[in-house]
């Protein structure tokens, strides 16, 4: 009867959190199609009124018309409230607001953050939420400050205050989204201040809350007890540590491989120097995994760079965080279990502990159905679009379901049958995740009644 009950509430919490996610897009939609939300004054045709609703509540960042000048100031701010929403998540920026307005947050909300963010307990979820809220602040006030050396010489101060908030806001978000055109941040491309708050904010937000607290304690056990930083990082989470070893692999590897690629390509980093061609190879390993900024044009690049890419758009960033993807950590698992068959061992071992084999199994079906969707996607957006090329219709496809935002410079162009499946893609890879970690733990742990005899197959 619990079970029955338990699984009841399951299902209506998933189904909650995406038409969460539904009622942000349609809203935004709506309110980004009036007169007053275009610079000219002029409605916005539905299509991509909604398109942009999508890209910003699903924090991915393709654009079917140029932000920073399609867009009023009241089209901006109906965007920046909608990426701010789409990156803490529905679910928690509602409860931040019932906090705010002094109401008790019940067990029904309590169910719906653990949800959200695949925690396996409902304790101290509400603190929380307001750590996550308070952090999200802090980080972001510093990137507007930071920004603001760059942006206020340049727009003057209200202008430059305010494209340097969005701007914060967008990247911690790992939106993508941007208010400098078509050129994104190009002109900045060896410029070492907007990279590294960049890039610091892109990481910071793709690397997730529970890895956030693990490491402020870590610094609080080195400042407050004198423990070596050695031993205080032993004493991290395992969650925490893959997260930060994956992160760190990811950025210096496809730094070194992007580097060996592009540094001689004309169209991307030919005519940089040497640190501007280490800036922007830097820049774009971390900028792939879900954040969409450009500092060189994407259409440029060579096609083992691409693909690349699209490696990483699929890995996306970390559990917990606002960065989309099936996840390092799903990845990190999956390739510890293929070492662990090829050595012959029963246990998946990890950081000398064993990785409970349902882990395993969650983060096979994460990766398999988000490919079988990838798939169907790119299938049939050539079908739609035949005359583009394979690559940058893939390249498109990843960007969307990764929630990544990186363009070829297609997506403009596109009829709006393409347009409506990259809409589709966003909100599918905003909320696959969780979907996907639903289909398989819905009811939570089962009851085994009957023993089945074992069957055999070959693979």
């Amino acid at each position: 009867m619990v079970k029955a009950k338990k699984k009841g509430i399951e299902l209506r919490t998933t189904q909650i959190i995406a038409l969460g996610f539904i009622i942000l897009i349609v809203v935004g939609a709506f309110l980004l199609s009036l007169p007053i939300a275009s610079a000219d004054g002029t409605a916005t045709p539905p299509i991509d009124a909604l398109f942009t609703a999508t890209t910003s509540s699903c924090v991915t960042g393709l654009v079917t018309v140029v932000t920073g000048e399609h867009w009023s100031l009241f089209g901006q701010a109906v965007i920046l409230i909608m990426i701010q929403m789409g990156g803490l998540g529905v679910v928690s920026f509602t409860t931040v607001l019932l906090m705010f307005a002094g109401k008790k947050i019940h067990l029904k909300q309590r169910l719906l953050i653990q949800e959200a963010y695949g925690y396996d307990t409902l304790t101290g979820l509400v603190r929380m939420v307001r750590k996550m809220l308070q952090g999200t602040l802090i980080v972001e006030g510093i990137g507007a400050l930071l920004y603001a050396i760059i942006y206020i010489p340049r727009y003057g101060i209200l202008k430059g205050v305010w494209v340097s908030l969005f701007t914060s806001v967008s990247a911690f978000c790992n939106a993508g989204m941007d208010l400098m055109g078509d050129n994104s941040l190009m002109d900045y491309v060896s410029n070492p201040l907007m990279n590294i708050v960049t890039m610091a904010l892109i990481v910071i937000g793709g690397l997730g809350f529970i890895v956030w607290w693990d490491i402020i304690e870590m610094i609080r056990r080195v400042r407050r007890d004198k423990m070596s930083i050695k031993a205080s990082m032993h004493r991290m989470n395992l969650h925490s540590k893959l997260v930060l070893s994956v992160t760190a692999g990811l950025i210096l590897g496809g730094a070194v491989i992007l580097f060996a690629l592009e540094h001689n390509n004309p169209g991307t980093m030919g005519n940089l120097t040497l640190g501007g061609k280490i800036w922007a190879s830097f820049f774009q390993s971390v900028t792939l995994r879900t954040a969409g900024f450009a500092s060189i044009d994407q259409g440029a690049l060579h096609t083992g760079s691409a693909l690349l890419g699209c490696v990483f758009m699929f890995i996306g960033g970390s559990p917990g965080g606002t960065a989309g993807g099936v996840k390092t950590v799903t990845v990190a698992l999956l390739a510890v279990a293929v070492i662990t068959m090829i050595r012959g061992k029963e246990d998946v071992e990890l950081g000398h502990r064993r990785i409970d084999m349902s882990n395993v199994l969650k983060g096979a079906c994460v990766i398999l159905l988000q490919a079988v969707f990838l798939l169907i996607s790119i299938f049939t957006m050539c079908c739609i679009q035949e005359d583009l090329p394979l690559i940058e219709v893939m390249y498109e496809v990843f960007s969307a379901l990764g929630t990544v935002g990186l363009t070829m410079g297609i997506t403009p162009g596109l009829s709006a049958a393409g347009k409506l499946l990259l809409i589709a893609s966003m909100y599918f890879g905003r909320l696959g995740p969780i979907t996907m970690a639903m289909v398989v733990n819905v009811g939570g742990k089962k009851k085994v009644h009957r023993q089945l005899p074992e069957g055999k197959v070959f693979v």
